[in-house]
């Protein structure tokens, strides 16, 4: 296969999986409600990933709080994540972090394109033991990926193509944004 073949072939199944976000609308919509109504009683929403889907949460954090006045953040430090993954295991950086960064009622976004990044999946943890009031998940890979299941509400991409899912993922929560403000065409 020739690089224009391949780019052709690239960008269909890129195509054919936007196409399919549709069924991702109820969901985004609860979880415009949910970050909302979070946001309306004085919460936050916490996002994380790793990797590129670190740089999906903070864009994501970003343009929530700037654009739709949502308190939103993610850790993405480095001396953060180099402190908390020496004192307490790359695994457990993660959990450590929602357990001292949230606060019951919160809302945790937690990306993993593979769904099995066990730094994550510990977030979730930590999450539901700090009483947070949902967990968004967004993963892709196989369905049973072990993230697909700690969500109250959960963005599945069904793909095995890395940068899909992550370019999926961040047109969902981009997406969400723009849902949340009502429009997609505004002064930023």
């Amino acid at each position: 296969m020739n690089e224009i073949e391949f780019l052709k072939n690239y960008t269909q199944e890129f195509n054919e999986l936007i196409q399919r976000t549709d069924v991702h609308f109820s969901t985004l919509i609860n979880a415009k409600e949910a970050i909302l109504e979070a946001s309306n009683l004085g919460k936050k929403t916490i996002i994380i990933g790793n990797g590129g889907s670190a740089a999906i949460a903070s864009h994501f954090s970003v343009d929530i709080t700037k654009n739709a006045g949502v308190r939103a953040i993610n850790f993405n430090e480095s001396d953060l994540l180099t402190c908390f993954s020496n004192d307490f295991g790359y695994e457990e950086w993660a959990y450590q972090a929602v357990k001292m960064y949230g606060d019951p009622g919160d809302i945790l976004i937690a990306i993993s394109s593979s769904g099995k990044s066990k730094n994550i999946l510990n977030a979730c943890k930590s999450a539901k033991e700090k009483s947070f009031s949902q967990i968004i998940t967004l993963s892709g890979m196989s369905n049973d990926n072990p993230l697909n299941k700690e969500g109250d509400l959960n963005f599945w991409v069904d793909s095995k193509a890395y940068n899909h899912v992550e370019n999926i993922h961040q047109f969902l929560l981009l997406s969400l944004v723009d849902l949340i403000i009502g429009n997609s065409v505004y002064s930023a």
